[in-house]
C-alpha cells in the first residue's frame, strides 16, 4: 500500500509508457495544449472567497501572478480501449502571510507563509477499457452530481483543493444494470491516495494547543443509481464516503509536546476502508475517519429541453447523520438549465445550506451512573470536518469538501482545526452568454458560523460576497481567451476584500501522426 501510493507518479508515466505502445498510437495522435498567464490584485492577505473556490487550490492569496502550462489527452470513449494522460505545472509569486506561533521558550511570535513558487498541479495517466477506468497519478477530481461552474460546493469532493496523489477505479459514466431493460443505471468509482502537505501542516500551526497528524492517507468511494435519464423525470440517488487513515499525532500543550501516537496504514487497514470497521478490541472506536453524504436528485425535462432540478446532500460522519437525525442539516438547491447553451441565461442554482445542527461535546448514558433517575440517551460531539485522531478534511489547508464552511488556510492565529464549521448560508450564481464571443457568470451568497462543533466563537462570523465574471474569445483568434473576476467581500471570513483576478489563456490542439 505504502510503495503503490508513494509512486503514483511513477505508475502513471507505466500507464502511459504501455498504452503509447498500443495500435490506437499508430494512427492519429491528438494531444490538448493549454497555457495561461493569470495576475491577482486585492485588498488584505488572501483572494476573495468566490475567487478562490472550487479552482483546486489556484488561487488562494489578494496579490499574485501565476504562469500555467499543461499538455494532456483524453480517453477516447468511442473506443473500446483507450487511455489518456495529463501534466499540469504551475508557478508564480503569492504574497506572504502571518501565522501565530507558540514557543515554551519564546513566547508568541509571527511566522510568514507564502505559496511554493512552483509546483505539479496534475500528473496522471489512465486506461480505459469498455466502460472501466483505472486511474494513476494527481488528477483533479469535482463533484459526481452538482453542476461544478454554478454550485457552492459538494460537500464530500468539491474540487476547492489541490488533487491528492493517487489511484481509481471505477465506471467512466452511468451504466446499464443487467436485467432492468435500461430502466435502472449504476454509477461508482473507489480510489487511495496519499496526503503530501505535511510542510504545511507544521508551517501553519501553532504549537500552542490541540494536535497536528502528517503522513495520512485518503480513501475515496461512492455509487449512484440512476432511472432512465432519457425520459422526462429522472431520479438520482446514491452515496459518496471517504475516509482518512495511517499517519502519526502530536498534541501540544503550550509548545511542548505531550503525546505522539501512530496509526496504522498496512492492507488490512487499507481493506477496513471500504466499510466503516468497529474495533472492539482499541475500545470501540472505529478504525479512521469516515464521512460522506446522501445525495438525491431529481430531475424534469421540459418539452423544449429545458430542464428543473432538485436536489439535496445530507452529511453524515456518524450513525446521527446517517440516521438523518441531524435536523436540516445538508445541502439543498434548485437548479435551471436552458435548452440552448449560448442562451442569455443558460444556467442557474440556488443552494442552501445548514450545518448548525450538530451536537455539542456533552455525552450520556444512563446505565453510566447507578441510581441515575434521568432517563434516555445523548450522544455528542459532532464536529464536521474535523477529528480527534486524524487531520481536519482539508489538503494544502483549503477544504476537500465545501469552501463554505472556511478552512484551516484562513487560521492565522495558527490553530490546526476547522473553527467555523457551525455554518448556515445561501448562495446563487448565474451563467449565460452575452454576445457569440462573450460569456458571463455571477455569484452571490451570504454565510454565518457560530464556531464548531467542541467551542462556540465569543461572537459569530459572517460573509456577504458577490463575484462577476466575463471571459471574452475573439472570433478571429481560435484558442485565445480572456478572462476577468472582480469580487467584493464583506464580513469577518476571513476579513472584508476586495479584489479581481485576470487570466489569458491559450488553448489548442496537436494532431501528430504515428
Amino acid at each position: 500500500m505504502k510503495t503503490l501510493l508513494r509512486n503514483t507518479a511513477v505508475a502513471a508515466a507505466v500507464l502511459t509508457t504501455a498504452a503509447l505502445t498500443a495500435p490506437e498510437a499508430r494512427a492519429d495522435y491528438p494531444v490538448e495544449y493549454e497555457g495561461r498567464v493569470s495576475a491577482g490584485l486585492g485588498s488584505g492577505d488572501f483572494a476573495p472567497f468566490y475567487i478562490a473556490s472550487l479552482d483546486h487550490g489556484r488561487y488562494t492569496r489578494a496579490r499574485s501572478a501565476t504562469l500555467e502550462v499543461m499538455a494532456r489527452r483524453q480517453i477516447d470513449r468511442s473506443r473500446r480501449f483507450s487511455y489518456g494522460f495529463s501534466l499540469d505545472i504551475a508557478g508564480g509569486y503569492g504574497n506572504a502571510v502571518g501565522y501565530d506561533r507558540y514557543s515554551a521558550t519564546d513566547g508568541w511570535s509571527v511566522h510568514d507563509m507564502r505559496p511554493s513558487a512552483l509546483w505539479i498541479q496534475q500528473l496522471y495517466g489512465e486506461l480505459k477499457y469498455r466502460q472501466v477506468f483505472l486511474t494513476a497519478g494527481m488528477k483533479e477530481q469535482r463533484s459526481k452530481m452538482l453542476n461544478q461552474r454554478l454550485t457552492s460546493g459538494d460537500l464530500a469532493e468539491s474540487g476547492n483543493t489541490r488533487p491528492i496523489a493517487g489511484v481509481r477505479a471505477g465506471f467512466l459514466d452511468f451504466v446499464d444494470i443487467p436485467l432492468t431493460r435500461g430502466a435502472v443505471q449504476v454509477f461508482g468509482e473507489v480510489g487511495y491516495g496519499k496526503f503530501a502537505d505535511s510542510d504545511w501542516i507544521t508551517e501553519q500551526y501553532n504549537y500552542y494547543n490541540d494536535h497536528i497528524v502528517e503522513g495520512e492517507y485518503y480513501n475515496y468511494k461512492c455509487i449512484y443509481l440512476r432511472s432512465t435519464p432519457e425520459k422526462p423525470l429522472s431520479v438520482t440517488i446514491g452515496m459518496q464516503a471517504t475516509a482518512i487513515y495511517g499517519g502519526y499525532e502530536r498534541f501540544y500543550n503550550k509548545g511542548v509536546m505531550v503525546q505522539e501516537i501512530s496509526y496504522p496504514a498496512g492492507l488490512t487497514t487499507m481493506l477496513k476502508m471500504l466499510v466503516p470497521y468497529n474495533d472492539y478490541a482499541e475500545g470501540g472506536f472505529y478504525t479512521g475517519d469516515h464521512r460522506g453524504t446522501i445525495d438525491l436528485k431529481v430531475r424534469y425535462r421540459l418539452t423544449g429541453g429545458t430542464e428543473l432540478s432538485a436536489y439535496m446532500s445530507n452529511p453524515w460522519e456518524d450513525g446521527s447523520g446517517l440516521g438523518k437525525m441531524n435536523g436540516w442539516d445538508g445541502l439543498w438547491g434548485l437548479e435551471y438549465k436552458a435548452s440552448d447553451p449560448d442562451a442569455w441565461v443558460s444556467g442557474a442554482v440556488v443552494e442552501y445550506l445548514d450545518l448548525t445542527n450538530q451536537s455539542g461535546p456533552i455525552h450520556y448514558d444512563q446505565s453510566d451512573f447507578e441510581g441515575s433517575t434521568l432517563g434516555g440517551h445523548a450522544t455528542g460531539a459532532d464536529d464536521y470536518y474535523n477529528n480527534r485522531a486524524h487531520r481536519p478534511y482539508t489538503n494544502y489547508g483549503l477544504g476537500i469538501g465545501t469552501p463554505m464552511v472556511m478552512s484551516t488556510l484562513y487560521n492565522t492565529n495558527g490553530y490546526a482545526s476547522y473553527m467555523t464549521n457551525l455554518t448556515r448560508g445561501f448562495h446563487v450564481a448565474v451563467e449565460g452568454r452575452l454576445s457569440p464571443t462573450v460569456r458571463y457568470r455571477l455569484k452571490g451568497g451570504y454565510r454565518k458560523a457560530w464556531g464548531n462543533g467542541q467551542f462556540l466563537l465569543p461572537k459569530p462570523l459572517t460573509l456577504t460576497a458577490v463575484m462577476a465574471e466575463a471571459e471574452w474569445r475573439p472570433a478571429r483568434i481560435a484558442g485565445l481567451a480572456l478572462n476577468g473576476k472582480i469580487e467584493i467581500d464583506r464580513g469577518t471570513m476571513p476579513s472584508n476584500a476586495f479584489g479581481a483576478l485576470v487570466t489569458l489563456k491559450y488553448d489548442g490542439i496537436f494532431n501528430l501522426k504515428k
